[in-house]
């Protein structure tokens, strides 16, 4: 077979679209583990002794998470539904482009429980402005390894593969 899509592979656009759904489904699986810890972090929370001590703020903050860890749940089990919803129907390309999709707001979901996990545990153990600086050092983190630094591997252009053409993904 040619290299149908240009970038060195020689697989039809099926194949393309099973391989992009597999990767899909590998980052799903990821993105669910941190869902499901962060998750069970929360509501193992409302069952300590010392949950009564929260502040409003900690509380409405806590419940915030509680709704982005259910949001980040549905968004994770989205792509399986759409999958089961279109199956054997041919709409591969379709379902892994909102696959797709669905990820990227997962994941951004995924970021902001993260931050917000972090930042209630530090302003509940050390005080309000701990847990606000945290909070923000968490958005820096996040845009600074999500967004800046692959557009700056990108700006830098490729590295050769030691091993050679056609090891690489």
């Amino acid at each position: 077979m040619t290299d149908l899509n240009g970038d060195g592979r020689s697989e039809s656009t099926n194949e393309r679209a099973d391989r992009n759904w597999n990767e899909i489904l590998q980052e799903l699986r990821v993105a669910q583990t941190g869902t499901q810890i962060l998750g069970g972090f929360l509501l193992a929370l409302a069952f300590q002794p010392r949950f009564q001590d929260l502040d409003r703020f900690q509380l409405t903050l806590y419940l915030v998470l509680v709704a982005l860890a259910g949001i980040a749940a549905v968004l994770g089990l989205a792509p399986v539904t759409l999958h089961r919803t279109f199956f054997g129907k041919g709409r591969k390309p379709d379902i892994v482009r909102l696959g797709g999709r669905l990820l990227s707001a997962d994941l951004v979901v995924l970021a902001l429980l993260a931050a917000g996990v972090t930042a209630l545990v530090f302003d509940f153990a050390v005080g309000r402005s701990a847990g606000l600086i945290t909070l923000a050092i968490g958005g820096v983190v996040v845009v600074g390894v999500w967004a800046v630094l692959p557009r700056l591997a990108v700006r830098r252009g490729p590295t050769p593969d030691p091993r050679g053409p056609g090891d690489d993904e």
